[in-house]
């Protein structure tokens, strides 16, 4: 670590723009960190923001504080560390037998540096940047100013858009990439992501959005047309019934109501999606049958009931997809005070991932209930084991 400590006390001062410590490995509970200086109550500090699933954690250091936290991530925890300052770009490499390899280059930047406090957040849509769809769903005025009354929904936008944005790096960058958005409704956040990642990031793309209500796919189909989405389409369908794919790369499922995530999460699986986001909805199915003596103080009370029904839906499912090889993560969409449907199920297919025992099979045994992406799974398996 003698190369990465003067690495950082060369770079670590008021002329750094930010280090951020990325590639976790498995047993890190933290995905990401970014480090930037800050002036704060007149001395200046280094502040350190640790992502930990859907949450952020800050944490201010003084510069030897700081490179020696630096070190204990680059040790415990990560693989990558890219640092920019006005003077220096460098980049840190730590191999799988523990290697280190430091590539930096001398540049002169004139980019002034933001030692403030608290910095205004940057979303991926911003204000003042006309988005067509925006202004036809009332968040955008036409002169590109976000409707304060709507604001909540500008934020949901973004925030989903965060979460495609992670996700980027690991879809096909040689082909098109196939996405499915099952229930896609009136298509606010089908449109946003067609957006953002044709429009605004050049990839090649194919959507394909799937309702049962014939009038909203027509009106979808109408706005793509007008936007000039030529690769954005919509199409009336079940998602327990629809065949329509082979070759999915993404499949989005956004409070598809009650059984449909099975469904949907079923028909991903088996496609060999690489990512899967899923936010649930209406989670009725357990909640009819849960019970379970030791259990009775909690479950006779039917709020709660229904809100520890829901959550135990949303882990099963969470639960099954690793058993199926994915890397599974269950992250809080948006605040809870804009919907109580905020949870997300988020899934990734990593190449040559094995499935894992979760033990799901016991629990939802004492627990007496049956969710329906159990026994399509199941039915699959029995029918493997039949030919």
């Amino acid at each position: 670590m003698t190369e990465l400590r003067s690495l950082c006390e060369e770079a670590v001062g008021k002329d750094l723009y930010q280090i951020i410590i990325s590639n976790p490995n498995k047993t890190s509970k933290i995905s990401k960190v970014k480090i930037r200086p800050i002036i704060l109550k007149d001395t200046l500090v280094f502040q350190a923001t640790e992502t930990v699933g859907a949450q952020v954690f800050h944490q201010n250091y003084e510069k030897k504080e700081l490179i020696a936290k630096i070190e204990e991530y680059m040790q415990e925890c990560f693989k990558q560390m890219e640092l920019s300052s006005t003077t220096l770009q460098a980049t840190v490499l730590i191999s799988k037998k523990g290697k280190i390899t430091i590539k930096k280059k001398q540049i002169q930047s004139d980019k002034k540096v933001d030692l403030s406090h608290n910095k205004t957040k940057k979303y991926i849509l911003q204000e003042g940047i006309i988005v067509p769809f925006l202004v036809d769903l009332g968040v955008q005025t036409k002169e590109g100013k976000i409707v304060r009354s709507n604001y909540d929904k500008f934020r949901q936008i973004n925030r989903y858009l965060e979460f495609i944005a992670d996700v980027m790096p690991i879809l096909p960058k040689d082909r098109c990439i196939n996405i499915i958005d099952f229930g896609c409704g009136k298509s606010y956040l089908t449109f946003a992501l067609y957006y953002y990642m044709k429009i605004l990031c050049k990839r090649d793309i194919q959507v394909i959005g799937l309702d049962l209500k014939e009038k909203v796919i027509e009106d979808c189909n109408a706005l793509a047309k007008q936007y000039g989405y030529h690769h954005l389409k919509f199409v009336t369908g079940d998602v327990s019934t629809y065949t329509g794919e082979g070759n999915v790369d993404m499949v989005v499922t956004l409070h598809a109501c009650d059984t449909a995530t099975d469904y949907a999460l079923q028909k991903a699986v088996n496609w060999g999606a690489k990512v899967i986001f899923s936010v649930p909805c209406c989670q009725h199915e357990v909640n009819m049958q849960i019970a379970n003596e030791q259990l009775q103080p909690l479950l006779k009370y039917g709020l709660i009931k229904e809100r520890v029904s829901a959550l135990l839906t949303d882990a099963i499912r969470a639960n099954l997809l690793e058993e199926q090889g994915y890397q599974v993560q269950v992250m809080e969409f948006i605040d809870m005070e804009h919907t109580p449907k905020n949870i997300l199920i988020r899934a990734i297919k990593e190449q040559g991932e094995k499935g894992k025992d979760t033990k799901v099979y016991e629990m939802t045994e004492f627990l007496h209930v049956r969710n329906t992406l159990q026994e399509l799974f199941a039915s699959e398996k029995d029918a493997i084991g039949k030919s």
